[in-house]
């Protein structure tokens, strides 16, 4: 499985960006599931931090945030092109990281996995 993340780059503070990851891999042609899709980020000297999982459960679809990103970023989800994206507005210099999306996707051959993408950098200047 692969996760591919594009959509970063530099933008002033106050604009917006939209991030996207597509999962791809021989999964795609066989019976799969895709439990759970988000976005973690990392800024220098800092450890991997949520922002945004989008998880698929019976009871009903569970979108958590965190909460300094909860009123400015929106994550949605494609299944039919296993995607997922962030819609980034607001932006702020804190925002500032490499961002990596994450996939968490059961197979009836290696049950589920959890996959990460190779990060894309966002750039917000003040």
């Amino acid at each position: 499985v692969q996760l591919q993340a594009f959509g970063g780059g530099l933008v002033q503070a106050g604009g917006s960006l939209r991030l996207s990851c597509a999962a791809s891999g021989s999964f795609s042609g066989s019976f799969y599931r895709i439990n759970s899709m988000g976005w973690y980020r990392q800024a220098p000297g800092d450890q991997r931090e949520l922002v945004a999982s989008h998880l698929t459960a019976a009871s009903g679809d569970r979108i958590n945030y965190a909460p300094d990103v909860k009123e400015r970023f929106t994550i949605s989800r494609d299944d039919a092109m296993n995607m997922v994206h962030l819609q980034m507005n607001s932006l702020k210099p804190q925002d500032t990281a490499v961002y990596f999306c994450t996939a968490n996707i059961c197979t009836p051959g290696t049950g589920s996995v959890s996959y990460w993408g190779q990060g894309t950098q966002v750039t917000v200047s003040s």
